[in-house]
């Protein structure tokens, strides 16, 4: 009877023995194919990969991030980018590895332990790790996208039969560098992978400086005027130039350019002359003769202080001395102003040689439009930044200060008509107008300055000559309109 129980007991042992066995076997099994993958709630690159093993989790990071194209949208356009044309690699291996050595962190039989008890170890979180080539993405914006999309800006243009411009239209630019930014942080996302590509406005040029001559000659056939213009515009920014000039339909060339008579606008001339000549602080006098001159016009002042500060006897020639070593060989003093003056020299200037055409200049005093425009543009250089022709001719016989001087005498000169009626009031102009009769009949008018405007600064020279005679009234309204044509192409949007 004891021998059956202890048989019994036996067999119950050993039961329960062989059952924890393959219970042990079970869940071993089951912890080994459960360690093979890799935890509920491991995150790699922000992808879940719980219970997937290496491989399945690889194939779901290139999914993501190199199967999925960057949606790029510029305007109205929209470009899907795939990811290898900015050579976006994931370095798989390290995240990989990463994320196995946060797995196997503790020793197998205690993690063994703790599965057997329910107990999983916390989510682990791997974060990307990928490259990615600027050039090739930067190339790849301005080959493929901005010198395809990009929109230039138009250009104001010249509005027929009047003297201002039809408005330009805007344009639009890709911002390279921010799109780099923006377009690699969708590359590292998983959702976020739609990129608005910044661009910039760039406002329209002015147009060319071809346009504006064609308008300034419409503005000539429009008013009818049947004598000559000769004009010079000097962009004090840019050094763009434009020289012409032009009657009734006919251009003319301009090298060497026309000699026209310069009047009282040879009083520029006479002012530098005087001012190469003057300590920095000149007397009392000397300033009244010069604001009497060129505020005044003043032809007495002139003489008076040629005699004062250069030559008694013979001034003009050395104004004239003055303006051939500047290289502006077509402008020339050659006697005084008072009635009856002698003619000190007789001046032969490439331009008043030429047989094409002849504007019956004045023997005592020439200039050209350019060669004047020149030498206020050697005022302003001088005034502006200490440099310029004055300058480099005559070093030490010039002062900033001095140039300023000059620029404030020609700034008073206050007339309300010519150059000055073509620029919104309180526009600073620092010009010298003039103009000649004979007999009460005017043939030649003039003005030439230095126009500041928002815009841009500019010199301005604008000659009429009639061979017959110039009435003032459609004359001047005329050069009104040219300066005002020219303000307009300088500053478009307050015309």
């Amino acid at each position: 009877m004891r021998s059956s129980s202890f048989s019994a007991l036996r067999w119950v042992s050993l039961f329960l023995i062989l059952a924890a066995v393959a219970l042990f076997t079970l869940q071993l099994v089951r912890f080994s194919r459960f360690r093979v993958n890799f935890p509920d709630g491991m995150v790699i690159a922000d992808v879940p990969v719980g219970g997937q093993d290496r491989a399945t989790s690889a194939q779901r990071l290139l999914e993501v991030y190199s199967a999925t194209p960057i949606e790029l949208h510029y305007g109205e356009e929209v470009i899907h980018l795939d990811p290898t044309v900015a050579e976006f690699e994931l370095d798989l291996e390290s995240m990989l590895a990463a994320a196995d050595l946060a797995r196997s962190q503790q020793p197998f039989w205690i993690e063994f332990w703790n599965f057997l008890w329910g107990r999983t170890p916390p989510p682990a979180s791997i974060p990307l790790r990928a490259s990615f080539s600027e050039p090739r993405l930067s190339g790849y914006l301005e080959t493929e996208i901005a010198q395809r999309y990009d929109q230039p800006p138009v250009p104001a243009m010249p509005s027929v039969g009047t003297v201002n411009f039809q408005p330009g239209t805007l344009g639009t630019e890709l911002d390279i560098d921010r799109s780099v930014d923006l377009i690699e942080t969708a590359l590292r996302s998983t959702t976020k992978r739609v990129v608005d590509l910044p661009m910039d406005r760039t406002n329209p040029p002015r147009p060319s400086i071809d346009n504006l001559e064609i308008l300034l000659k419409q503005t000539i056939d429009i008013a009818e005027f049947d004598g000559l213009v000769g004009l010079y515009l000097l962009d004090l920014q840019t050094g763009e130039e434009l020289n012409f000039a032009y009657s009734q339909g006919e251009d003319y060339p301009t090298n060497p350019d026309v000699a026209f008579t310069s009047a009282s606008i040879t009083k520029i001339p006479i002012m530098v002359s005087a001012f190469r000549r003057l300590d920095e602080d000149p007397d009392s006098e000397t300033v009244r003769l010069i604001a009497e001159m060129i505020e005044k016009s003043g032809n007495d002042p002139a003489d008076w202080l040629m005699e004062r500060v250069l030559d008694p006897f013979n001034g003009p020639l050395d104004v004239t001395a003055d303006m051939n070593t500047l290289g502006l060989e077509n402008t020339f003093l050659a006697g005084q102003f008072f009635p009856g003056a002698p003619l000190l020299a007789a001046f032969q200037t490439p331009a008043n040689q030429r047989t094409d055409i002849n504007t019956d200049p004045d023997i005592y005093n020439q200039t050209t439009p350019s060669d004047i425009g020149m030498l206020l543009e050697d005022i302003y250089q001088c005034n502006m930044n200490g440099g310029g022709n004055l300058f480099a001719v005559f070093p030490d016989e010039f002062t900033q200060s001095e140039c300023q001087s000059m620029i404030n005498f020609l700034g008073r000169n206050k007339i309300g008509l010519l150059i000055e009626a073509g620029v919104p009031d309180g526009t600073p102009v620092a010009h010298k107008h003039g103009w000649v009769t004979y007999f009460g009949v005017m043939n030649t008018l003039g003005d030439a300055g230095i126009v500041y405007t928002p815009g841009g600064n500019y010199v301005l020279a604008i000659f009429l000559h009639h061979p017959d005679q110039l009435i003032w009234e459609p004359a001047s309204e005329l050069v009104a309109i040219q300066s005002e044509a020219i303000y307009n192409y300088f500053n478009q949007a307050t015309q």
